[in-house]
């Protein structure tokens, strides 16, 4: 059976994830994503409003015309877990592929979440539910079968799928960390990769997310950032001014300690921001999270400042603002705050914690770091990078090598300086550039087996 790999975005940068995989006449794509690094240059831009054409042209979305060189039918679109950079592009280009979407149950929400907002396009594509562990034939061969694999990232309910053929197993390693002791999901199934690799034909390729590949050791758990955010809030007990916490809207492991670690300091936890109510609204009601009855969420701007009133009138000490804006995205909830638009006062002593770190790119960093000037400039004393990592570091990435044992291996998620350090690694266990680590550019084909 012939095996084809169209690396079609995200092969050059951080973002706007596609790639679909060849296997006979069936085609799956993984992942369909934004750049938002280029939609953020853009202040103004509603992505919703854009043609597909545009926003291929701004190297927002794939440009996904190398499609039409696979010589077979999409059968399957699977985004691997709800962030924008894998699930953003879906409502611009899924339309042109008569194929279901397939994906776990919060991303498959997420997912039709985009497309209900979406204004330019009707994707009516069925959305089909899978859970890690479950397994669908693909095409009508009997031969391909799409299984999903419990992975553990930044964001609940992330999977890395793997397709089965007959040459072996495809397994896409996007995005994913090694967290065996998490704080509310399962662990990663470590344990399944293992026998993925030891099955049939063993795993023909492995497709690696390469964030941290240039980073030594191992990232920590969850419970470790949980346990630094305890001991952090814990430390602010008895101030009795303002605090505020900001944190991934989509993270609801780390917004959950946070809600948590409120009540226990005596303040009353509010999430205020349309993606923070986006996200924790629909863990909470797909019953994956079980928030206090009284915690608030609240996302449009009135009902946000008025909630800001409410904390003014009966006392900043007494609450614990979640909010929006740990970036400095200029429409932010923290970065309003930070410039004074909102009825929320900052004062000299008051404490800001960022519960993530800057994503390392020119935007967010300027706009990041002009938020925290902005927030010192009205005496905020600033808490930061109380977090860890969604991605694997250097240790995790030999242990998945050697775990599956990949004929060939897909670097991905990254530029070329960003690749480097996982080529390195590939190199040093016996692969070699060019011959089977295959070091490639959005829009190129790789042709497995003949």
């Amino acid at each position: 059976m012939e095996i084809e790999i169209a690396t079609v975005g995200g092969y050059e940068e951080v973002g706007r994830q596609m790639t679909a995989v060849r296997a006979g006449d069936d085609v799956v794509i993984f992942d369909m994503g934004l750049n938002l690094s280029q939609v953020l240059i853009h202040d103004n831009v509603e992505t919703e409003r854009m043609h597909s054409l545009d926003l291929i042209d701004m190297g927002a979305i794939p440009d996904d015309r190398v499609m039409s060189d696979l010589e077979g039918d999409v059968q399957a679109i699977v985004p691997t877990h709800g962030h924008l950079d894998h699930i953003g592009a879906i409502s611009k280009l899924a339309h042109r592929y008569n194929a279901p979407i397939v994906a776990t149950p919060f991303t498959i929400e997420l997912v039709k979440q985009q497309i209900e907002g979406e204004q330019k396009f009707g994707v009516d594509n069925d959305l089909v539910k899978m859970s890690a562990g479950e397994t669908m034939s693909i095409g009508d061969s009997g031969k391909v079968e799409l299984e999903f694999v419990n992975v553990t990232h930044s964001i609940i309910d992330a999977i890395n799928p793997v397709l089965h053929t007959p040459e072996g197993a495809i397994v896409y390693g996007l995005d994913k960390r090694m967290d065996h002791t998490p704080v509310i999901e399962d662990p990663i199934d470590m344990e399944r990769f293992r026998e993925i690799g030891r099955e049939g034909n063993g795993v023909l390729c492995y497709i690696e997310d390469c964030t941290n590949a240039n980073k030594p050791g191992r990232t920590p758990s969850e419970n470790v950032a949980r346990e630094h955010l305890r001991d952090t809030l814990y430390s602010m007990e008895d101030y009795d001014g303002g605090i505020v916490a900001t944190t991934f809207s989509s993270h609801i492991s780390r917004v959950t300690s946070l809600v948590e670690f409120a009540k226990d300091i005596g303040r009353q936890p509010v999430l205020l921001g349309r993606s923070m109510e986006k996200y924790s609204g629909t863990a909470e009601r797909l019953n994956f999270v079980d928030f206090p009855s009284d915690l608030g969420m609240f996302g449009h701007r009135k009902s946000v400042d008025r909630t800001f009133k409410r904390i003014m009138n009966e006392g900043k000490e007494n609450f614990l603002p979640i909010v929006t804006g740990h970036q400095g995205e200029p429409r932010a909830m923290l970065t309003r705050m930070a410039r004074g638009e909102t009825p929320y006062e900052l004062d000299n002593g008051d404490k800001v914690v960022f519960s993530a770190r800057v994503i390392p790119e020119p935007t967010n960093e300027g706009q990041r770091y002009q938020a925290e000037k902005l927030l010192g400039m009205q005496g905020a004393r600033i808490y930061t990078d109380i977090h860890v990592s969604g991605h694997l570091c250097q240790e995790g990435h030999y242990e998945m090598l050697d775990a599956l044992q990949p004929q060939h291996v897909i670097p991905a998620h990254q530029n070329l300086k960003g690749l480097s350090g996982y080529v390195g690694l590939c190199e040093s266990e016996g692969y070699r550039m060019g011959r089977d680590v295959h070091v490639t550019r959005n829009g190129n084909l790789i042709q497995l087996v003949d």
